[in-house]
């Protein structure tokens, strides 16, 4: 249009851009992974033996195929996921069974590599089920009381069994072992995340402000905490602390996301440390260990040897800045706990430093990119899910790689995919199914906007 001369064009809206479903990255990645797993696998048998592990070509086929039909469960199901998310957990799959084949080699009698690589599979046959059935992550909502029933249950079964290392957290039955309290987890932060996503403002909101803290009424918070300490009273009947602390700590966590009232974390730290000092007095199993944590290398002055802790704090030192090589360490002579609760401290000595931070920074990536799905979706149900599973996994790297580091007392947990262990590695690859499919639906939602 003109006015005296002048033209004035109007500004056209900007078209909105469609997300890019990035299907190529991830599979481009997840070969990038595959072949670095194999890399490791064949490093493992040229620093043994000198020649190529015979099994090299099975191994990198065998966890190819599993990648590759995980990649088309998320192409055709979940078009719109996170690329990051599977091939973070093929790498760290695949280095785990790396890790344990090398120990192996330390202990023909007891070989847990081909064990772990059935659980394997059948952690990534649950990640593809739970892709293709799960078509909306809203519909675990309606189930939240059946999980926190089915959660007690699995957390209960394991009294009736006898208890191995000091801790009933196994059931044995034949030859065959599971640990429930990792399937716990899972359903316990679908009920936190569908209890607090019902009731949220009631608990931001209603009740008494004490401080600066606003306290809900006992009607909304009861139930939830009821549960909680149910859970955590078991477990530590149980012994089995460190699941004790990542429920406190993923149910603090949850119910600071839901209310946005930092007094949370500030009510959960000290509850922590008062539980922590009462457990580590009273208890006798967890006071030996806050000994050991406090005075590592007293069993070294008493000319008893090193215990587990001071052995793993030996393993991290010889590996240095860039490690002794896969297959060429010593940290076999931490003893049992070396392919499980330890297994951190082989990956120290023998990856060094920079191989350690790049699992970390693996790790990281995985809670961050479980954080910004969250973030990124506007029901409140899914993104206090996808923070309790990631914070599921978080909790779990910190309480680990603390304890065989010296950094808090040592408590038995399995590191996230790396530690062998048949019930972590499943439940693990669930975790990742679900962050996938809230994933998918953050990013889904954007493009139904633009379409529209």
């Amino acid at each position: 249009m003109t006015n005296a001369g002048t033209t004035v064009t109007a500004e056209l809206p900007t078209p909105a851009v469609r997300l890019p479903r990035r299907r190529g990255i991830e599979l481009t990645l997840i070969v990038v992974a595959v072949l670095l797993s194999v890399y490791g696998y064949c490093a493992v048998g040229l620093a043994k033996s000198g020649t190529v592990p015979p099994g090299a070509a099975g191994y990198g086929a065998g966890l190819g195929v599993l990648a590759l039909l995980a990649h088309v469960a998320v192409r055709l199901r979940a078009p719109y996921a996170d690329p990051l998310l599977l091939p973070i957990g093929v790498l760290l799959n695949g280095l785990g069974l790396v890790l344990i084949y090398r120990l192996d080699l330390e202990t023909p009698g007891d070989r847990a590599a081909p064990t772990q690589l059935v659980w394997s599979t059948l952690g990534v046959t649950l990640f593809i089920v739970v892709v293709v059935a799960l078509r909306d992550h809203r519909v675990l909502q309606r189930y939240a009381y059946v999980c926190v029933a089915a959660a007690l249950v699995l957390l209960t079964l394991p009294v009736l069994f006898p208890a191995v290392n000091g801790a009933r957290i196994w059931i044995r039955i034949a030859g065959f072992s599971i640990q429930p309290g990792e399937f716990a987890k899972v359903l316990l932060a679908i009920f936190f995340a569908a209890y607090l996503a019902a009731n949220r403002n009631a608990l931001a909101y209603a009740g008494r402000r004490v401080w600066r803290l606003q306290l809900p009424t006992g009607r909304v918070l009861g139930p939830i905490v009821a549960i909680w300490l149910i859970s955590v009273g078991v477990l530590v009947l149980e012994r089995d602390l460190g699941t004790s602390l990542l429920f406190f700590g993923l149910f603090v966590t949850l119910l600071y996301v839901a209310t946005g009232r930092t007094g949370w974390i500030a009510v959960g730290l000290l509850l922590a440390a008062l539980g922590a000092v009462a457990v580590g007095r009273l208890e006798p199993h967890v006071h030996s260990r806050v000994l050991d944590w406090l005075h590592p290398f007293a069993s070294i002055d008493a000319g008893q040897g090193p215990n587990q802790l001071a052995q793993s704090l030996f393993a991290f030192a010889a590996g240095g800045m860039l490690g002794t090589g896969l297959g060429l360490g010593h940290s076999i002579q931490i003893g049992f706990a070396a392919k499980s609760d330890f297994i951190l401290a082989t990956a120290g000595e023998e990856l060094g430093l920079a191989g350690l931070s790049a699992i970390f920074v693996l790790y990281g990536l995985l809670v961050e990119r479980g954080y910004r799905a969250g973030l990124a979706l506007r029901d409140p149900f899914g993104r206090l899910l996808a923070v309790g599973l990631a914070s599921i996994v978080a909790l779990q790297v910190f309480v680990i790689a603390g304890g065989v580091t010296g950094l808090i007392p040592l408590t038995g947990m399995a590191m996230p995919f790396l530690a062998q262990g048949g019930s972590s590695v499943v439940t693990n690859w669930a975790i990742v199914a679900l962050l996938i499919r809230v994933s998918d639906s953050a990013r889904r939602q954007y493009d139904i906007e633009v379409a529209a």
